[in-house]
């Protein structure tokens, strides 16, 4: 198997980052270049009076999207120097699709994630975007569990 793009998907929190220094010296070991990618979550909605009209973004989606943006390449740094990193916030319905996606349109042989190790309610309530990744995704996953 050869491993030339690796994607590390972030929630922007503390605990997504989980997977970047491992991640980080992998990339180093096999001369791969890493992404480093958020999904702002685009919940399309009916325009105030019009409910039989097109669904629309919500106003702030520009504004959602560039604060994230800017929290990567804070982020970005956690990666080091010892690999090609880049950075990218896109939008979508789906998170987990969305992740899927843009691995099959950008050449992703690898995609690293932590989870935040739901449980219980929490878990059938919010769901988990790592299982719904494996699901979606066409090439393999990584997953990175909390510390206990």
């Amino acid at each position: 198997m050869n491993i030339s793009h690796i994607l590390v998907t972030t929630d922007l929190s503390p605990e997504s980052l989980r997977p970047c220094r491992p991640v980080a010296s992998l990339a180093k070991e096999l001369g791969a270049r890493i992404t480093l990618l958020h999904v702002v979550q685009d919940l399309k909605i009916a325009p105030h009076g019009a409910p039989l009209a097109p669904a629309i973004s919500a106003p702030d989606l520009h504004d959602e999207l560039q604060h994230a943006a800017l929290a990567l390449e804070e982020q970005q740094a956690s990666l080091g120097t010892d690999a090609e990193v880049s950075s990218e916030a896109i939008s979508g319905g789906s998170i987990a699709e969305s992740v899927a996606e843009y691995a099959d349109g950008n050449g992703v042989d690898l995609i690293a994630m932590s989870t935040h190790g739901r449980t219980g309610f929490r878990h059938l309530a919010l769901g988990s975007v790592a299982e719904a990744v494996l699901r979606h995704a066409h090439v393999p996953v990584l997953t990175f569990p909390q510390a206990k």
